[in-house]
This record gives structure tokens, sequence and C-alpha cells, in this order.
């Protein structure tokens, strides 16, 4: 288990850039990448990748500035640079007083998420009887208060943080899992 990081949230701003960002499927397999590995240089990188060394070098400083990677400066010199991955727990509050742009960029990045999202549900469905218990699905449905949403999310992230490990320094015999939750009211209301 490792320490949580502080939750950085994500303004409007923010999203536009991560929405650019995590649209190139190069930096979504980098962040991936190094998320399993811990740390590369961009020449490992490109190799796993089967992309140029420029191509991942720029996209490693695009992620870079976004501090989603960080340069291990006491392994890198001259032109070789090595980076790792930064633990961090990202999240944009409800009510986000959006420009359109961003309010676009936000949906764009949530429907990014999702599709993903929505793969690994059809794989995890397909696969569920020969998965050898890897595969888990559940779903329910609950009556909660505003107030019981807040706190059964917050209960999910201190139970999911409490299963986190660094990057690179995984259990023997683990794999990565996809893990969401999604919490939504079955209908759409008027009331707050």
């Amino acid at each position: 288990m490792v320490e949580r990081p502080e939750r950085r949230v994500l303004t409007g701003a923010d999203l536009k850039a991560f929405y650019k960002a995590l649209a190139n499927p190069v930096r979504r397999d980098i962040l991936s990448y190094l998320g399993e590995h811990g740390e590369a240089n961009s020449t490992s990188v490109a190799k796993a990748l089967g992309e140029s060394t420029g191509t991942t070098s720029y996209h490693l400083r695009k992620l870079a500035d976004l501090e989603l990677i960080a340069e291990i400066e006491e392994r890198s010199s001259g032109r070789e640079r090595w980076w790792k991955s930064l633990m961090k727990d990202i999240y944009t509050p409800p009510g986000l007083n959006l420009t359109p742009d961003e309010r676009e960029a936000a949906l764009k990045l949530g429907a990014l998420k999702m599709s993903h999202d929505l793969g690994l549900v059809t794989r995890a469905y397909a696969g569920y009887d020969s998965s050898a218990g890897w595969n888990q699905i559940y779903r329910s449905g609950l009556h909660l208060t505003k107030d019981q949403v807040a706190s059964f999310v917050e209960e999910y992230q201190n139970l999911v943080w409490k299963y986190v490990t660094e990057p690179g320094k995984h259990p023997e015999g683990s794999r990565a899992m996809a893990v969401r939750l999604v919490v939504v009211p079955e209908a759409e209301s008027t009331e707050d």
C-alpha cells in the first residue's frame, strides 16, 4: 500500500489540456507503460510501443508538462532522460463553472474514458467463464441521499487506495486491473 497523494482538482482549463493530451493514443500507452514498469527512458518506451525515440521523447515531455510523469534527474544524463509515473489522485468536482469549450472538452474526455471502459466491460463479459476468477462483474442499485452518495464514494476511494502499489513495484502474480465506479441516478430528476 502507498500513501494516498494529495488530491489534484482539475479546473476547466485543466480539462481542456487533459483531453488534448489523452486523446492521443501514444500518450495513453506511455502512461500505461510507466504505470506498469515504474520508470523508463524514451528508448525503452519507444521499443515497447513500436514508436521512434523522437516521438516518445516528445510525448513524454508533454505528459511531464501536465505533471502526470516526472523526469528522474539523478538517472538522466546528456540526451538520455529517465521518466517515472507520478501517483495522482485526480478529481473533477461536480458543479464547476465551465466555459462552453471547457464543457465540450470535459464531455469529450468523459466519452474517451467511457469508450475505453465499454471495451473493458465487453471483454469482461465475453471472457467471464474462462477468466479463472480474474473478471469480476457486480452491479447494484441503491436508494441514497446526496450525503450518502458522497460518503459511499469516499469509502470506495479509500478502499481503492488501500490496494494501490507504486508503479514498477507490483506484487508478484498481480495483474493490472481496471476498476471503475459510476454512481448516477437511474432517472433524471429536477430535485437537488
